[in-house]
C-alpha cells in the first residue's frame, strides 16, 4: 500500500478523534462559563465524556475568576499533541513555538466555528419548531446568548425577523480572517 495512503488515514483519525474530545471539552468550558443548566441531559454527557480526563488535571490547575484552567490546558495540550503527531505522520518537522502558536490558532478557529455552527442551529431550530422544548434547543439559546444580545440591542428585529444571527456570524467571520489567520501564518513561519 502507498505510504501516502496511510499518512493521510493517520491523519484523517488524528483529526478525528482529537476534534470529537475538543469540541466536548469546548462545550463543557462554554457550558461553565454561561452557567448553562447542567441538569440538562446533554450536559450531563458532555460532563461524564470529559470528566475522566479533566478530574486528575483539576487537582493540580484550579480555575481562577470561573474559568476552568484545566479544561483550557487540557484543550491546548490535546491540540498539541494532535498537531504533532499529524507532522509525524506527514514527515514533517515542526518546533515547539510552531507548535505552540499553530495550536492557539487552531483552537480560535475551533471556537469561532463552533458558535458559527450552534448559531445556525439555533435560527434552523427557531424556523421548524418555534416555541418548543429540547435540551439541546435550551443550551443553543443558552450558550448563543452572550453574542446574540449585544447584537439584538444593537439591530432590534425588522417586521418580528431577527437580524442579529446574521451580524454575529458576519462579526465572526471577519474574525477568523483578521485573528486567525495571521496566527497560522505565524505558527507556519515558526516551523
Amino acid at each position: 500500500m502507498n505510504e501516502a495512503y496511510m499518512s493521510h488515514a493517520a491523519v484523517f483519525l488524528i483529526n478525528a478523534v482529537a476534534g470529537i474530545f475538543m469540541v466536548l471539552l469546548l462545550v463543557r468550558l462554554i457550558l461553565q462559563l454561561v452557567r448553562a443548566d447542567f441538569h440538562n441531559p446533554v450536559s450531563q454527557f458532555v460532563v461524564k465524556i470529559t470528566n475522566p480526563a479533566l478530574k486528575p488535571l483539576r487537582r493540580v490547575i484550579p480555575g481562577w475568576g470561573g474559568v476552568d484552567l484545566a479544561s483550557i490546558v487540557l484543550l491546548l495540550a490535546v491540540q498539541m499533541l494532535a498537531l504533532f503527531l499529524i507532522f509525524m505522520a506527514m514527515g514533517t518537522k515542526t518546533t515547539l513555538a510552531s507548535l505552540f502558536v499553530l495550536s492557539i490558532g487552531e483552537l480560535l478557529n475551533l471556537v469561532f466555528n463552533f458558535f458559527m455552527i450552534t448559531i445556525l442551529f439555533q435560527v434552523i431550530l427557531s424556523w421548524i419548531g418555534p416555541g418548543t422544548y429540547h435540551p439541546v434547543t435550551a443550551l443553543l439559546y443558552s450558550v448563543n446568548d452572550m453574542l446574540l444580545r449585544p447584537a439584538q440591542r444593537v439591530i432590534p428585529p425588522i417586521s418580528g425577523i431577527d437580524l442579529s444571527p446574521l451580524v454575529v456570524l458576519i462579526v465572526i467571520q471577519l474574525l477568523k480572517i483578521l485573528a486567525v489567520s495571521p496566527i497560522m501564518d505565524l505558527g507556519r513561519s515558526l516551523a
